[in-house]
């Protein structure tokens, strides 16, 4: 028994998997804008000294482009194992693994951010 306005929102049982799929749509898109404008960078970059790297980082431009990279693909990474763990894990397991998963992304994008602002701005 459902109400018209549930099934005009086409949520399913968990009333998630609708924003999950937008979700991950949108962060694909965003990746592939952001990893074309970051190999562009690194193939510009690639014969060039550790001074022109950080150069290069010292412009709002390029290192914006790099975090942006750095936060939509650990968030679209983080979307993709989640999915990973649902489907293929069961039981107690599953629970601790999309904590694990969560808390990785944060690491992994927190260091990589981390390096990049180090870069930028020269500590």
């Amino acid at each position: 028994m459902r109400t018209d306005l549930s099934r005009v929102r086409g949520l399913g049982a968990a009333h998630d998997g609708t924003g999950h799929f937008w979700h991950q749509r949108l962060s694909g898109i965003s990746n592939a804008v952001l990893l074309t404008l970051f190999v562009i960078i690194l193939v510009a970059l690639h014969d060039g000294t550790y001074p022109d790297v950080r150069a290069a980082l010292g412009h709002p431009f390029v290192a914006l482009v790099m975090a942006l990279t750095i936060v939509s693909a650990t968030f679209h990474m983080r979307l993709g194992m989640q999915v990973i763990i649902e489907d293929y894990i069961h039981g107690h397991l599953r629970v601790p693994l999309q904590i694990l998963n969560t808390f990785f992304a944060i690491v992994v994008a927190a260091v990589a951010l981390m390096a990049i602002v180090k870069l930028t701005f020269g500590a």
